[in-house]
């Protein structure tokens, strides 16, 4: 185990490292002419893919990585298994397969490790900004469908190390709400070796809290933003291959109306969006995994209806990765 790395138990007793963005040993860089590259040989490998034989469907079964992506088939992948992806190949430990090897290092477990750089860029300066309006106001970190959460940790993490004391002193706190518990278990567990002594966290005082959710019920947000105290503090809200992926437009729409009105002016939303091109429908091809292509105007259209818009969005093979502030702000 690398001795700069934090380890983490997950719900079976193994020792997980928790992904830090900021540390080399996670990190991922790609340039536009790369990426373009790389999405052209697995659209071009897709297309040459067969009937998986009985022994390799065997062997997936009996792997980390595997087992949750045969699970995913018609439906979605969990927050375990999604976080196991956005490990890299060297950091999975000793477990692991080499069929878990060569998964993590396909060019979709890469691109969901760019897009986990994103999302903690993204909320981490959105963070930043509403944090410094007030020197002591709270921070309400809120991660629908988020499994570990592990954006909202690598967020914290950037903030800490860019801004110094910022979040020093203050009453934070990281809500995932997600109808699986075994991802956000692990995240709690996270947490609390992030802020032991000498951690990246280290001196913090981070809660975590996990509520089940599921977000076709929008009334039920609206309670518990109001039950956290949302609208008092930095809130900064985040959904990582979840809502923005997986929901309908009507469920879209109802969730960001919920949070428009239940935080304050200042906050920001995150997400990741399905891009509708060649490398997601090659992937749909591939893993029959439900997810919702969508190109960016559409998705601008429903922001709009949630009293929301785009304020950057970074366009990547499978997905536009985004930060939406107030259309009031």
């Amino acid at each position: 185990m690398r001795t700069d790395v934090v380890y983490a138990k997950t719900e079976e007793g193994l020792d997980l490292a928790v992904i830090d963005v900021t540390n080399p040993a996670f990190r991922v860089t790609a340039t536009d002419a790369e990426l373009a590259a790389m999405g052209e040989q697995y659209i071009l490998e897709a297309g040459k893919q067969q009937e998986v034989p009985a022994a390799l469907r065997e062997a997936l079964r009996n792997s980390m990585l595997g087992r949750g992506l045969m699970a995913a088939t018609g439906t979605f992948l969990d927050g375990m298994s999604t976080y196991l992806l956005k490990l890299g190949p060297e950091n999975l430990g000793l477990e692991a397969s080499p069929i878990d090897h060569k998964i993590a290092a396909s060019f979709p477990a890469f691109t969901a490790r760019l897009r986990l750089q994103d999302m903690a860029r993204l909320l981490a300066e959105g963070l930043v900004r509403t944090a410094a309006a007030e020197t002591q106001r709270p921070v309400c970190l809120v991660n629908i469908g988020g499994g570990t959460g592990s954006d909202s940790w690598n967020a914290l993490i950037r903030v800490q190390g860019e801004e110094g004391e910022l979040l020093a002193g203050r009453d934070i706190g990281i809500t995932v709400m997600d109808l699986d518990a075994r991802g956000p278990g692990f995240g709690g567990r996270a947490i609390e070796a992030l802020c032991a002594a000498g951690g990246p966290l280290g001196g913090l005082k981070v809660r975590f809290r996990h509520f089940s959710y599921a977000w076709s019920d929008a009334g039920r947000l609206r309670k518990l933003l109001r039950d956290l105290e949302a609208g008092d503090a930095a809130c900064g809200i985040s959904s990582e291959g979840g809502l923005f992926e997986y929901g309908s437009d009507q469920e879209i729409v109802s969730n960001l109306r919920a949070l428009d009105a239940e935080t304050p002016r200042d906050a920001v939303v995150v997400g990741s969006v399905t891009r509708d091109g060649g490398p997601v429908r090659a992937s749909l091809v591939a893993s029959r995994v439900l997810t919702r292509p969508r190109r960016i105007e559409g998705f601008r259209s429903l922001c709009e209806q949630g009293g929301w818009k785009v304020e950057e969005a970074i366009e990547r093979p499978f997905s536009y990765n985004v930060r939406l502030v107030k259309r009031e702000s």
